[in-house]
């Protein structure tokens, strides 16, 4: 993970807005100082969590067979109907192509893999705190289904925990040092030992890294918003004049002649090939575009906030059972999403707390004349009104018991819904328009494509280091 101090900047285009989309603006930005992925997630990082819900909820189980499988990228989307499908078969899984960025994750699977990524960042972070054995894993019983570790359970001292945790280390960490187990438990606080939320990055925390400006600075001000475009050439020894990104040249060019390759790559490359911006960030120029965290409009509505922008705020609070507990999910109680090629994908596991959304702010002054109004009582979404007429999505069961979804026949004026997602950047089959920053589009979020990719990002605190000249 790559420190990105936060900082005020001018976030959209710098240069013509040639495709009069009118949707990036230049607009002045605060962003808090985060953690964003050195490099975009990569194959071999995906299977380990393919391994891990593999190991632990096992397919051949009946009650977990669609948490594996929905995980899956789908790697048909490598088909062309007048080209070679090669890539099916070998590209997810061929070690050839271990640090390949991972394609076909759709944004609702690369939340839940930030969500598992959260976990296991934590659960070592215990180990090496010696509050849990290191050798939890090879006790087949600790990790079956329910039994797994997730931070739900540690937090509420789960029962099930105790024959694994190191009840005399965490005592020490927690700086008590009472017997008492009722003082322990109430006043259990993890904090010595836990990894910060790893979630997709927004779109502004995206666009500044992207960016790297701090370094091209002085004192005070920024010397200078160059177009992307201008700095993909090498000017340095061996790279002088050689582009240093991934991505289409022209009609028919996607790596150069032979012999003498542009970017040397037809496709997708691995993720460290060409050098990182100036904050050590990789692959935010080609290769991959990227999925972020907000949902897409038009208007970036900087006059209501210009600190920390994101739109696709979804408060959810814990379910309690009717005695105060909270409700942990179970076998029985599993609730999926459904991808755009009838695949479910699970909202929760088993041995996680239940939670429901409790306000939905995606709609939130976009715009129409509801944008006024408290989402908690009131939303435009209803069936009177609707600012954007997009299509309506709905899945029916064959008579094989495969799920399809229905192509929708009403006639409609836009695309937008509140399920699609800011893409950013630009990647291997796209022109150099697309590699500036401040270019954004948008794609739906239960769908995978085979140039969109992503990366995690962390909060962070400022950092206490001194101010600089450069």
């Amino acid at each position: 993970m790559v420190y990105v101090e936060g900082g005020t900047f001018t976030m959209g285009l710098v240069k013509d807005d040639v495709m009069h989309d009118w949707n990036n603006s230049p607009r002045r930005m605060q962003v808090s100082s985060f953690f964003v992925g050195e490099t975009e997630i990569t194959n071999y990082e995906y299977r380990e969590y393919l391994t891990w819900l593999k190991y632990v909820f096992p397919p051949s189980d009946p009650s977990f067979k669609e948490i594996y499988n929905g995980a899956l990228p789908d790697t048909l989307l490598w088909d062309n109907k007048l080209s070679r499908n090669d890539l099916n078969e070998t590209y997810f899984r061929d070690q050839n192509y271990d640090y390949y960025p991972v394609v076909g994750v759709s944004w609702t699977q690369a939340n839940r893999y930030c969500e598992w990524l959260t976990d296991r960042a934590n659960e070592k972070a215990l180990m090496q705190a010696g509050i849990i054995a290191k050798d939890l894993y090879i006790n087949e019983s600790n990790n079956q289904g329910g039994t797994a570790f997730n931070m739900d359970k540690f937090k509420s001292n789960d029962p099930e925990m105790q024959g694994y945790i190191n009840q005399q280390r965490l005592a020490q960490k927690s700086g008590m040092k009472t017997t008492n187990q009722r003082l322990l438990a109430a006043n259990r606080s993890p904090s010595s030992a836990m990894v910060a939320k790893f979630r997709l990055p927004t779109e502004v925390e995206w666009e500044y890294a992207a960016l790297g400006m701090e370094k091209n600075r002085e004192y005070n001000n920024y010397t200078e918003k160059k177009p992307q475009i201008d700095k993909l050439r090498g000017t340095k020894g061996k790279d002088r004049g050689m582009i240093l990104a991934n991505f289409k040249q022209g009609r028919g060019d996607y790596s150069g002649p032979a012999g003498w390759k542009n970017d040397g790559a037809a496709q997708t490359s691995d993720v460290r090939q060409f050098p990182s911006n100036d904050i050590g960030v990789y692959g935010m120029f080609g290769n991959v575009a990227e999925w972020t965290a907000d949902v897409y409009r038009p208007i970036i509505d900087e006059d209501f906030t210009d600190f920390n922008y994101y739109r696709g705020n979804m408060p959810q609070a814990i379910v309690r059972n009717g005695d105060g507990t909270y409700k942990m999910v179970d076998e029985g109680t599993i609730k999926y999403d459904t991808l755009a090629d009838g695949r479910l994908v699970y909202k929760n596991l088993p041995g996680q707390f239940e939670r429901q959304t409790i306000a939905d702010y995606r709609n939130y002054r976009d715009g129409d004349r509801m944008s006024s109004l408290d989402y908690r009582n009131a939303s435009d979404s209803s069936a009177s009104y609707s600012m954007y007429n997009a299509p309506t999505t709905r899945f029916v069961v064959d008579g094989n018991g495969k799920v399809i979804m229905q192509k929708d026949t009403k006639d409609r004026t836009s695309a937008i819904t509140n399920d699609i997602r800011v893409i950013k950047g630009g990647s291997w089959q796209d022109s150099a328009y697309w590699l500036d920053p401040g270019q954004r589009r948008y794609k739906k979020e239960d769908s995978g494509y085979g140039w969109i990719g992503f990366r995690v990002a962390q909060d962070a605190r400022v950092s206490d280091k001194a101010r600089t000249r450069r």
